[in-house]
């Protein structure tokens, strides 16, 4: 293969030459039959920002790619690397069962940073109990379906970052308050009685303004094998500890290529920022209240980068309907999917109407 196409591969141990796995919260390569460790020395290479337009417009020419055995989910459409051996699996996302025989090579943008994983299974197995026990009303087998490790996947997920200036131009109004003495007439011990209050009115002026503003690092999931309200939830990420990319770290992890490009994750980017744009304008126009009638977006010196942040993620199915969750393997924060027992909801529904009859019964005999 070309140097931009190499082939992911495992790792052998400089002892006895088995596979090696990266083992999280280290800066090694483990051997589970001999012990021995395999340091990885990490770059001190900057990670750089790439050009956007430049890479849309030559994404085949001039990227750098890599490649890895991959299988797609004929069910929820996630391709995720797998091995070479591989003889059978299930989707992590789904657990739909893969068709082995549709194993391929495939290349994809190389990233160029990452986050390493650095809770092991079973801390991720841990964050998830804590998640379960928080949860009202949930099955009390829950626990049984995932209680195991070889329930949780390792899943380095793909993401994009996006740095942009804006100009924003607007036109809106400023809604300025004010208040106006306002007379009335009520009743009081059945007399007729003159009152006044005071009630805030509103002027309206026209506003209009420019904006100029830098986004930094606008975080987008390249994944859509997930819900994106669970994946936005696992943030913040600590991308403050970026490290450049070394497919060293993926030994042992599965790998999902990213199924929003370039173009479209940018696309998510704008739509994420479109609230900050709107409060930037507010402030802009000032006031007590704001309205905004139009606004005119021009997004330049925009960059990007590729990473793979790190997660575990399991499914179980629980009376015929599929559930799924993620951990950030990084802080412990869990989200996902989750069964409700209505039986639980039917007597807690039952003890509070006992508990208010009961309460309403002894206020009326003390009566």
């Amino acid at each position: 293969m070309s140097e931009r196409e190499q082939l992911s591969t495992t790792f052998g141990c400089t002892g006895c030459g088995s596979d090696l796995k990266f083992e999280p919260g280290t800066t090694q390569l483990q051997c589970e039959y001999c012990g021995a460790e395999n340091e990885i020395d990490i770059s001190e290479e900057p990670i750089r920002e790439l050009g956007f337009v430049e890479h849309v417009k030559q994404l085949s020419k001039n990227t750098a790619t890599m490649s890895l055995y991959s299988l797609k989910c004929e069910s929820c459409g996630a391709t995720t690397s797998v091995q070479k051996e591989l003889k059978s699996a299930h989707c992590t996302y789904c657990s739909n069962a893969l068709i082995i025989e549709d194993k391929h090579v495939e290349a994809f943008l190389k990233p160029q940073s990452m986050l390493p994983f650095v809770l092991d299974t079973q801390q991720a197995l841990t964050a998830f109990e804590v998640w379960r026990k928080k949860l009202w009303f949930a099955p009390n087998d829950l626990k049984k379906l995932v209680s195991t490790e070889d329930r949780f996947k390792g899943v380095y997920l793909p993401y994009w970052t996006y740095d942009t200036d804006t100009d924003i131009s607007y036109t809106g109004s400023r809604g300025e308050h004010y208040y106006v003495t306002e007379h009335y007439t009520t009743t009081e011990n059945g007399k007729s009685v003159r009152k006044s209050r005071q009630v805030r009115k509103t002027r309206w002026y026209s506003a209009s303004g420019r904006i100029q503003h830098f986004f930094n690092d606008i975080l987008v999931a390249a994944s859509n094998s997930l819900p994106r309200k669970y994946l936005s939830k696992l943030e913040p990420w600590d991308l403050h500890n970026l490290i450049p990319f070394d497919e060293r770290f993926l030994s042992g992890y599965i790998t999902e290529k990213y199924q929003v490009d370039l173009e479209g994750g940018f696309d998510q980017a704008r739509m994420d920022i479109r609230p900050k744009i709107n409060s930037l304008i507010e402030d802009d126009i000032g006031g007590d209240e704001q309205r905004i009638h139009s606004k005119d977006i021009k997004y330049s010196d925009i960059t990007f980068k590729h990473l793979l942040l790190p997660t575990y993620i399991s499914s179980f199915t629980y009376k015929e309907k599929l559930y799924r969750f993620v951990v950030n393997a990084r802080t412990g924060e869990v989200q996902g999917e989750r069964p409700w027992s209505w039986i639980k909801i039917t007597l807690a529904v039952i003890l509070g109407i006992v508990v208010i009859g009961g309460a309403a019964l002894l206020f009326a005999q003390n009566m």
